[in-house]
């Protein structure tokens, strides 16, 4: 079998097939495609959830690149990536990549059409009173108050942002100092102490600390940190619901449909938080507030009988959706049981997800079970890893052989003859139709695989 021969045979769906690389162990490229989500001839008509798995330096990051540029070729498909450690974000600017594969997604997106736009932590608006309740509570504003974590806190935190709801300040304006003084004149009051401290002797030892404290201290330090995050005037600032809208309108401002939707990359790593209150709570929060917003608009494109026509981009799923959680990690289990829900529910809608994970046991069970795709790269060949793997592709022996067979790709000598194998499965290609796993190695430079799918800049 060779290309020419390969090619001649699927001439009829030319304008569909898509390349990653070479048929394992062979010369022929393997023919792939990526359909869009909506109707038409190059539609599945229903969204697909994919799944990358493999360990560190098995290529799967470069292989969500190469698929999320396969499906950037279709100018009504809105593309989300939610990137906790600010890679795809590098590979989005002017001229940008990142890692050993240097492979250029903006500029080759902007080629196709697609207008790739990242928002980071300084100008991503969060938008919600509930966030500031339980970022707040986060922080170490109550802390220095004496004021532990557990319930006081909580009550604290609640009464704090309804009464400053009550006196007509916005969420926009926290950042100001006449929002603090009336936060800190609100915690003097004692019919507000009595709510989260019912104790005499709780409320004074809470007093005293408030009254001995440098007010300026707890605004530069502890409040204006937090409520920064909220600070709609920053530059380039878009509040979550805004930059949604922003990504999956169907039509421009003026009412005109749209030519091309965009590229969304939330660029949500700590490298871009200086001077703002973030950990790895927070960004839970902010990563449910952004699920949240996705599944609403979903159902409102579904009530009005139209596809979403997206895909969401998960890295690191196997932390924001792990199968097992700490008992105390309320923020961590808000965001598992979003991506549950929608794994189960969004496909009629038309959105669809991009897991890329490190490993497949430790990722939740009705995550992996809702995936129509999967691609298993190196690293997945033994102990609960390779139980799994079995899981899924079943008793396929000689499939399960031929996958133990990988190498890992850092053992080869040098980046130009490493090779980067993948088994598939599920609807991927033309070829796929027996339901047996198909054997792929990767291209292992940015211009073969530029050349092999015209998409040279």
């Amino acid at each position: 079998m060779t290309d020419p021969v390969l090619d001649e045979l699927l001439r009829p769906y030319r304008d569909q097939i898509f390349y990653l690389g070479h048929v394992h162990g062979s010369k022929p490229r393997l023919p792939l495609w990526f359909k869009h989500f909506d109707r038409g001839p190059d539609g599945a008509g229903e969204a697909y959830h994919l799944g990358i798995f493999g360990k560190t330096g098995s290529g799967k990051s470069v292989l969500a690149k190469m698929i999320l540029l396969a499906y950037a070729r279709y100018p009504k498909m809105a593309l989300l990536v939610i990137d906790p450690q600010g890679e795809f974000a590098r590979d989005m600017k002017k001229g940008g990549t990142s890692g050993e594969f240097a492979l250029p997604v903006g500029d080759v997106a902007r080629k196709l059409g697609k207008q790739p736009v990242t928002l980071t932590v300084r100008n991503l608006v969060l938008d919600r009173w509930e966030l500031f309740e339980q970022i707040l509570f986060e922080s170490l504003f109550f802390e220095r108050l004496t004021v532990p974590k557990g319930e006081n806190r909580e009550l604290a935190c609640g009464v704090l942002a309804d009464k400053l709801q009550k006196a007509k300040i916005k969420l926009a304006d926290l950042h100001q100092r006449k929002s603090f003084d009336a936060a800190w004149a609100l915690l003097q009051d004692d019919k507000v102490q009595k709510v989260f401290y019912r104790t005499e002797a709780s409320r004074a030892r809470f007093d005293t600390a408030l009254h001995e404290a440098d007010p300026d201290e707890f605004f530069n330090d502890y409040w204006r940190p937090v409520a920064e995050l909220f600070r709609e005037d920053r530059p380039g600032a878009k509040s979550i619901n805004k930059a949604l809208a922003w990504l999956l309108s169907l039509t421009n401002d003026d009412g005109a449909p749209r030519d091309n939707r965009p590229i969304l990359v939330i660029d949500l790593s700590k490298e871009q938080a200086k001077g703002l209150f973030w950990n790895d709570k927070i960004q839970s929060l902010v990563i449910k507030r952004l699920l949240d917003g996705l599944g609403q608009t979903a159902e409102y494109f579904y009530k009005e009988n139209q596809s979403l026509n997206a895909l969401v981009v998960i890295d690191e799923a196997h932390r924001l959706a792990p199968r097992e959680l700490p008992s105390e990690d309320d923020a961590a289990r808000g965001v598992r049981g979003v991506l549950i829900d929608a794994a189960r529910t969004t496909r009629k809608y038309g959105l669809g997800w991009l897991f890329i994970s490190q490993t497949l046991s430790s990722l939740h069970p009705e995550i992996l079970q809702q995936l129509r795709i999967f691609f298993f790269g190196f690293g997945l060949a033994l102990g609960q890893e390779f139980q799994s793997l079995r899981q899924l592709v079943g008793s396929s022996g000689t499939a399960l052989d031929l996958y133990q067979l990988f190498r890992d790709p850092h053992s080869a000598f040098d980046a130009k003859s490493r090779q980067y194998s993948f088994m598939t499965i599920g609807p991927v290609s033309p070829l796929s139709f027996s339901g047996s796993p198909l054997f792929l190695n990767a291209f292992n430079t940015v211009e073969a695989f530029l050349d092999a799918n015209d998409l040279s800049t």
